[in-house]
């Protein structure tokens, strides 16, 4: 970000009116604003002080609290403060322009002040993010996958595998530096392999982990398949309570996937309705024919959907899926197989069981995999490409490779997961980290 070290300010609560907003403001110039824009000059430091907020003119924008916390022990490891006035556009304009009005002093961008918490090592990149999600979280499961990683519980994880790559890695560069010394260890073969056998052995742990954690951040997917005229449109708006499908008696009405956000068993899901599953009867019809098989494969969960007046065999569906008969308002010959639900999208009946059904099973995964839990697809390529080296040294270590090139590839292993918590400096990655980010954070 340009102009790094400018005076930065934002509001940091919710946009106006409001009944109580909050601007903050960090960096240098921070005591020379409260010392000219608070009536009794700069704060006692962490403790919230009541009085008059004043523009240059000294003209009162405002009563209010203010709260001083001087660098390095704030948040972004600058001097910030806190203003805590009424919530009107009026107010909050009048503040923010004041405050500009300093030198060097201008309005935050997105995220800037975690990203300045980073660059003062107040927060580490994952605990970074941590903060994003924390301020993103809908549900209890995000919310306490957020606040572990903020409190460090992923990065230390990272940290762990990094140190025990850092110590077989001083071991190799023993006995390449020193391979005649008397002092130096007689066999460093057999406590690299060792170490590297742990670190590779808790690395596939971690990646054979379902992707919960990036479930539980981003949604489970559902899709509703089933051949066409099995209800699946109604099914969808049924279950989102509202018309977000059209439905129509004519087969092959829906061609690509349409797709609803719910939470359900106190996780978010997307779940989608797809094409009916038949020969298609045309080339658009075709391509969401192959749309849906492709959601259905890629899907956390599938709902199989037949209906009662047409065709109610469920020979084949995996044992996972849950396996529905829709239109029991219609009559039926069908024979029901156990564990089979019933339910009517036109009336509702059955609706209660189908959706406890569905959040049981997505509780179910939500549970798999133990915390820390990877929770983006950046860690997740890091450690994939971690594991990556770390095999490949194995590897040469196991056909007589020279020390020097199973170093090589530890020390890349080990720059993957200092990459991670942001020690090696990536201006992309760090760019679209804290770009995602809202302004007052």
């Amino acid at each position: 970000m340009d102009g790094a070290r400018d005076t930065i300010c934002a509001l940091a609560s919710g946009l106006p009116p409001s009944a109580i907003a909050i601007v903050r403001i960090s960096g240098s110039q921070v005591r020379d604003i409260c010392g000219s824009m608070l009536e009794g000059g700069v704060p006692k430091p962490r403790h919230a002080t009541f009085g008059r907020f004043l523009d240059v003119s000294r003209e009162t924008i405002d009563e209010g609290l203010a709260i001083f916390m001087p660098g390095p022990n704030s948040y972004t490891g600058e001097d910030t403060v806190e203003l805590y006035l009424h919530g009107g556009a009026a107010v909050i304009e009048h503040a923010l322009d004041t405050i500009c009005g300093f030198e060097s002093t201008r309005l935050a961008e997105p995220g800037e002040f975690t990203r300045r918490a980073f660059e003062n090592s107040r927060l580490d990149l994952v605990e970074a993010e941590g903060v994003a999600d924390l301020i993103d979280a809908e549900t209890r499961a995000q919310k306490s996958l957020a606040l572990d990683q903020l409190a460090g519980r992923l990065s230390g994880q990272y940290a762990k595998w990094r140190s025990g790559l850092v110590e077989a890695l001083a071991l190799l560069e023993v006995s390449i530096d020193f391979p005649d010394e008397e002092d130096a260890p007689d066999d460093t073969d057999h406590p690299v392999r060792q170490q590297l056998l742990v670190i590779s052995d808790s690395l596939e742990a971690a990646l054979a982990d379902d992707e919960i954690g990036e479930r539980i951040r981003e949604g489970f997917h559902i899709a509703i398949v089933g051949p066409p005229n099995a209800g699946k449109s109604s099914v969808l708006n049924r279950l989102a309570r509202r018309e977000a499908a059209i439905v129509s008696d004519i087969p092959g009405t829906t061609r690509d996937i349409v797709e609803v956000r719910l939470k359900i068993g106190g996780q978010i899901a997307w779940v989608a309705d797809t094409a009916g599953l038949r020969e298609a009867g045309d080339a658009i019809e075709a391509e969401g024919v192959k749309r849906a098989h492709a959601r259905a494969a890629s899907a956390d969960l599938r709902i199989q959907l037949r209906s009662s007046d047409t065709e109610g065999d469920f020979s084949g569906v995996s044992d996972e899926d849950i396996c529905v008969l829709n239109k029991s308002d219609l009559s039926t010959s069908h024979d029901i197989a156990s564990g089979v639900l019933v339910i009517s999208a036109a009336t509702g009946d059955g609706f209660e069981v189908l959706e406890e059904r569905i959040a049981e099973v997505i509780r179910k995964k939500a549970g798999r995999a133990g915390a820390p839990m990877i929770t983006r697809r950046r860690h997740r390529l890091a450690l994939e490409n971690a594991l990556f080296h770390v095999k490949q040294a194995l590897d040469l270590q196991a056909r007589g490779g020279g020390a020097e090139l199973v170093a090589e590839d530890v020390r890349l292993a080990a720059r993957q997961l200092s990459t991670l918590v942001g020690e090696i400096g990536v201006e992309e990655i760090l760019g679209a980290v804290f770009s995602s980010f809202c302004i007052g954070k």
